[in-house]
């Protein structure tokens, strides 16, 4: 049996690769969520109109790789205490979040963001969203698998959006490799 999970970590290109390298994780897709207007294209979400955030969709075996594992993975890819976007990417469609499926991800959700909080790791507060899971529309193809059919263009883009130097800086060696 398998389970969703839903996050927003700024641009949806960085958040396939740190979960699609794990057994019990059977698919990572690209998309949008929590918005107001039925399919929109990467264009309308990108122009902060329709109220979506770019998401990654992760179907996965929870016997096999936990919720928990994902959310551990989650907060090592994002400053949580940014809302308004994360590292070059700003705006309303690339800040983070959590869509929760269930009350027991909520729960989990609550419970990390908290301990999180209370760690001392962050400078400011976490503020990262814990939402309702909303109506995911998944990305057009050529942002689906980024890193793998542009490998070069995604290195680049990572190098430049300063991502990669504050979770070194934050993290240190705990991170899931990018």
């Amino acid at each position: 049996m398998t389970e969703k999970a839903t996050f927003a970590g700024g641009c949806f290109w960085c958040m396939v690769k740190p979960f699609d390298q794990f057994d019990g994780i059977e698919r990572v897709i690209s998309g949008y969520s929590g918005g107001h207007v039925e399919n929109p294209t990467y264009e309308q979400v990108k122009s902060g109109t329709t109220g979506h955030l770019e998401v990654v969709e992760i179907t996965f075996q929870p016997e096999i790789f936990s919720y928990e594992q994902l959310l551990e993975i989650f907060w090592q890819q994002i400053d949580p205490t940014d809302n308004e976007g994360q590292f070059q990417d700003r705006g309303s469609s690339y800040r983070p979040a959590i869509f929760v499926h269930n009350e027991k991800q909520r729960e989990l959700a609550e419970k990390t963001k908290r301990e999180l909080d209370e760690s001392g790791r962050f400078k400011k507060p976490v503020v990262t969203e814990i939402l309702d899971a909303a109506p995911f529309y998944a990305a057009e193809d050529y942002h689906q698998d980024f890193y793998k059919k542009n490998p070069d263009h995604y290195t680049e883009d990572r190098k430049q959006s300063g991502r990669d130097e504050f979770l070194d800086a934050v993290w240190e060696q705990d991170k899931v490799n990018q």
